[in-house]
């Protein structure tokens, strides 16, 4: 019976897609404490890497060593199971807006789930619990805007900001949404959003 059972796990997932999760709880009609040995017997044979606690990836081997799907995809799947929202946050949000081009070796997300830490190789993936407030928002451009420019700071925006907050205030047009979304802004963000949405209007 035993090995039936690891024979059918592992066939589904040796047939399953590159970056496909799989946690503890992925195979629900065995019993959890099973699983758990037969995954971390999987990662020994090469099969899956662990990423976290009770959470598994199946990596891509190539001849430049393993390939680990992006951290937001990842982190998409994980708040898919977990039924939870995700932001990212801190210079993760600047880059992926285009206000930095540095690639942070950390990247780092606010959930409504649970806090934890992925390791992706070299990389680390951080997801912190929120507090509510930060997931308020109405529109998800205004939302990461905050957070981009939370982590910029006051003092350190430039004309060259300014210029791509208008460029993304024109393409990710949220017009239903901004207004109620503004009102969440800290004052000084809520400033620079609504000079770059008259500049847009020019």
């Amino acid at each position: 019976m035993q090995d039936a059972v690891i024979k059918k796990i592992k066939s589904n997932i040796s047939h399953s897609k590159f970056g496909r999760l799989f946690f503890v709880s992925s195979f629900p009609e065995y019993d959890v404490e099973y699983v758990t040995k037969l995954l971390a017997m999987f990662e020994k044979d090469g099969i899956l890497s662990r990423i976290s606690k009770g959470v598994y990836v199946k990596p891509r081997k190539t001849r430049f060593g393993i390939l680990y799907p992006s951290a937001y995809e990842l982190v998409t799947e994980i708040a898919k199971r977990d039924k939870a929202i995700i932001i990212p946050t801190g210079p993760t949000a600047a880059n992926q807006l285009g206000l930095s081009t540095q690639v942070p070796m950390t990247t780092s997300y606010l959930t409504t789930g649970s806090s934890r830490k992925l390791y992706l190789g070299k990389r680390i993936v951080i997801l912190k619990h929120g507090a509510p407030k930060n997931f308020a928002f109405k529109g998800v451009l205004m939302r990461d805007l905050v957070q981009a420019l939370r982590n910029i700071g006051e003092n350190n925006i430039t004309s060259e900001h300014e210029r791509q907050i208008s460029k993304l205030l024109v393409e990710k047009s949220e017009a239903g949404t901004i207004e109620h979304d503004l009102l969440l802004a800290p004052v000084w963000i809520r400033k620079i959003i609504k000079r770059n949405m008259k500049s847009t209007a020019l």
